[in-house]
Parts: structure tokens; sequence; C-alpha cells
């Protein structure tokens, strides 16, 4: 079976290409916006330029059974000579398009759509978010995977390619970028944390655990057609994140109390108010619909995950 898996380069594609070619029943491609050296040899990598609704795929499609559609763009550089809005719906949504009719017309039999949980919403009260819950994007970037979504679902409604959409959350491993890769150096550094006191839940998903989940997807039946949410299956208070990764790094966590509304203001004052979202608030995932429809465990249990991913961080450092 030969898979294409767009942005094969980036930080989820290097890990799924990896495992994809390392079993012998898959073929792997892969494409690129910039060049890098980053990838299994073994791949066949194609330079697309930017994903949009005038990329050519013709090549990279040749033969191709699943493609599994990774590049996206999370952050517009240098917003203020730009529209993020219209950037988003550009790459996100028209690329998405561009890329399922070309499937379409090169025979694909399954495209499955890495979304995001940002389309349910940035926070959750007492209920985790199921795939029942209306969508509610809080941001831009995930306004337009939401776009991508439902543009998706119209167009291969009447097409014999089935699409599966997954949104997963926060997804992390040693070599994560972002606020986690900030968050794994401010506990090497030993800094002390004022989040003794966060009370909060949050839903994540290992690296390792969403490439399993993707590779299920390519093949299993009931995956046609469906959209899942998924995460570690275990949620974890900031607080005990951060002690769980530590452990790995083989240091003592620091950890003292501030009141949620100082930090809330402080965040607010830096314009840092995603970033205290995603600190102390709770999202809670709920994946039993993989769980139940797919029989789907995951690969890792989520503590021994974090501490694995804290002692790869330190080996890396």
């Amino acid at each position: 079976m030969k898979i294409l898996i767009t942005g094969a380069n980036g930080f989820i594609g290097r890990a799924l290409s990896g495992h994809l070619v390392s079993l012998a029943k898959y073929s792997v491609v892969g494409s690129y916006r910039r060049p890098s050296t980053d990838v299994p040899s073994d791949i066949q990598m194609f330079s697309t330029g930017e994903v949009d609704g005038n990329t050519d795929w013709d090549r990279a499609l040749q033969g191709v059974d699943t493609v599994i559609h990774l590049a996206a763009r999370a952050h517009v550089l240098n917003a203020g000579s730009e529209d993020p809005v219209t950037e988003f719906e550009r790459i996100n949504v028209e690329g998405a398009v561009n890329l399922a009719k070309q499937s379409i017309k090169a025979g694909v039999r399954r495209f499955i759509f890495i979304s995001s949980i940002g389309v349910n919403g940035a926070e959750t009260d007492k209920c985790g978010f199921t795939e029942s819950c209306e969508p509610r994007p809080h941001a831009e970037y995930a306004g337009s995977k939401l776009k991508a979504e439902q543009k998706l679902a119209e167009l291969l409604a009447a097409e014999a390619m089935e699409l599966t959409v997954i949104r997963p959350p926060l997804v992390y491993a040693a070599e994560a970028p972002g606020n986690f890769n900030r968050l794994l150096k401010l506990i090497a550094s030993g800094l002390p944390l004022p989040f003794a006191a966060v009370k909060n839940k949050r839903s994540m998903i290992a690296l390792d655990n969403l490439v399993d989940f993707v590779e299920l997807c390519i093949e299993h039946p009931l995956a046609a057609n469906e959209l899942f949410l998924i995460s570690d299956g275990d949620d974890f208070s900031i607080g005990e994140i951060i002690k769980l990764l530590a452990s790995g790094m083989e240091r003592k966590e620091k950890l003292f109390s501030l009141p949620d509304t100082l930090i809330r203001s402080v965040a607010s004052a830096l314009g840092k108010r995603s970033l205290y979202t995603q600190l102390c608030r709770s999202l809670v995932v709920d994946a039993a619909k993989a769980q139940t429809l797919l029989n789907w465990v995951p690969a890792k249990e989520a503590s021994n995950a974090l501490v694995e991913t804290g002692r790869k961080f330190r080996l890396l450092k």
C-alpha cells in the first residue's frame, strides 16, 4: 500500500513517515515545502512549494492508496504585513480541498485529514469534548481547520474516496515545538513554577500514540467517513505534568502557589492569555469513540510517556 504524507518533514510527519516506512507493508512518499534531510532516507520526497489551491500534486499522487494530510499553516509570521485569515484560508482550506480533488482524480481510496481539538474550543468545563459537541473554534487557525473539515465532507459526500478526520489535542514528545518545548526548558532550568495550586485537567496525546492511531485509520474499515477525537486517555493537572516530566529529567520539580487571578493577570499583561489558558484551564477530550468503534488502545500509558519524554529531553540537551 502506497501512502502520501504531506508535511513529511514536520514534527508529526517525521515520526509518522519513519514508523510507516519501518513496516514492510507500506511504501511511503512525502511532500515538503522547504528542503530537509530530517526524514528517513528510503522515503521518496516531493517538493510542492506552498500548499494552496494551485499546488500540483500529480507526481506525488501517482499510485497512492491513502493520503495523510498534515501540512498546514499553524502560525502566521509577520502578521502585521499580511491578513492572517486570508493566509489560513489559502493554505489550510484551499490547500486541503485542492489536494482532495486531485486525490479523487488519482483514485486514492482514503483521505486522512489531521485537524485540531481547537475546532471544539480552547477549554472545557464539566464535560469533556466529544465528536457530537458543537464546534466552537477559539482562534483563526482552528477556524480554518473546521472550514476545511466541512468543505472536505461536502466534496467527498458523493465520491468513492473515504474521509477520516482526526482532532488531536496537544501532541507532545521530547522534540515537540512551541509551548511544550518552552515548558520542557523551564523545567530543565530548575526555575520555580507557580502552578502548585492549579487544579485543572488537561488531555494530551503522546506523539507515539498519535502515530499509532493514524496507522490504525489507514486500513480499518470502520474508520471510513468518521471523525475522531483522541487523547492518551488520562488527564493531568499542569502540576502533575511538570512532576512527571521532571521525574524523567531526574530533577525535583519546583512548584509554588500563586492565586489563579494573579497568574491570569500577569499572563494578560504580557500578551500571553492563550498560554495561560493552555497551562491553567481544563481541556478534556473523551476518546471513547476511537476506543469502542476501532478497539484502539493507546500504545503508551500517559504517565510513562511523560516520564519518557522528560528523559529523552534530558539526553537531547
